[in-house]
């Protein structure tokens, strides 16, 4: 089975209606180029390092505004939406870091909360405590698509490969990684991480990426990335906003498990 995917790539801001704007023209571009499935990187609607910043224009997951917008275009289109991560608060007030599957009704059809929080010293001297502002999820999530299974991770989870070979035991074919990667991190590690999930699973991979210069002077790696099950990169944007595109045969995916049967034996 064949379909066609894209990727947007952002440099989102703490302007969650730009953000929105930018995410809708630009998967009006990637429908116009005949996209069934569209994925947004992480932080999608709001880019800040500021919990109370976060706090204060985060609204909750049941009555979310820009959720809403995603949904009613994706209903108007007829597609399949990956938010690919955003935050949301819950009903006590506590932040989590969201991956959010619309399908072509416009329906949220299922979400995941990131499990493995960014707590890093790098070696530039640039430190990460994800734990301080948003809590940590507690459950893996695979849904059914039209052309079959995918496992939901947001970034930092493309690290801990046990979680990707657990995904792909219960079926997925598919993995989404929306990531905001450092710019530091990024260099050394973001190829060399994401084809390996895909080679060591036999998936596909898509990979949406935050990129350039946010606030604070965060700066992102980009390289959104969508890579076949034998770790071939079918799409790459090495930086800049816009889109990536590209044919996905799920025929693919059962060739290559048939001729190499690792998964079969772990």
């Amino acid at each position: 089975m064949k379909f066609k995917v894209a990727c947007i790539q952002l440099c989102s801001s703490d302007n969650v209606d730009e953000n929105l704007s930018k995410i809708l023209n630009y998967s009006k571009k990637a429908i116009e180029d005949n996209a069934e499935f569209i994925t947004t990187p992480e932080n999608s609607s709001l880019f800040s390092l500021d919990k109370q910043e976060l706090l204060s224009k985060t609204e909750s997951f049941e009555n979310n505004n820009f959720i809403k917008a995603i949904c009613d275009f994706v209903k108007t289109n007829k597609i399949w939406f990956l938010i690919g991560g955003m935050p949301v608060k819950d009903k006590n007030n506590k932040l989590f870091n969201r991956s959010i599957l619309i399908d072509q009704s416009g329906k949220v059809v299922n979400y995941y909360d990131k499990i493995h929080m960014f707590d890093v010293k790098l070696p530039n001297g640039e430190t990460y405590e994800e734990s301080k502002k948003f809590q940590a999820g507690n459950s893996l999530k695979i849904h059914n698509l039209p052309w079959g299974k995918i496992g939901l991770t947001i970034c930092y989870d493309l690290r801990f490969p046990l979680m990707y070979r657990k995904l792909t035991k219960d079926g997925a074919i598919f993995i989404s990684v929306p990531s905001a990667f450092t710019k530091n991190t990024g260099e050394r590690h973001w190829h060399t991480l994401l084809k390996a999930r895909a080679i060591e699973n036999m998936c596909y991979i898509f990979a949406p990426a935050q990129t350039g210069i946010h606030q604070n002077q965060r700066e992102t790696y980009g390289h959104s990335l969508i890579i076949s099950p034998d770790g071939a990169v079918l799409a790459e944007k090495k930086d800049g906003e816009g889109i990536l595109l590209a044919d996905v045969d799920t025929d693919l995916v059962t060739r290559l498990r048939a001729q190499i049967p690792s998964l079969d034996i772990d």
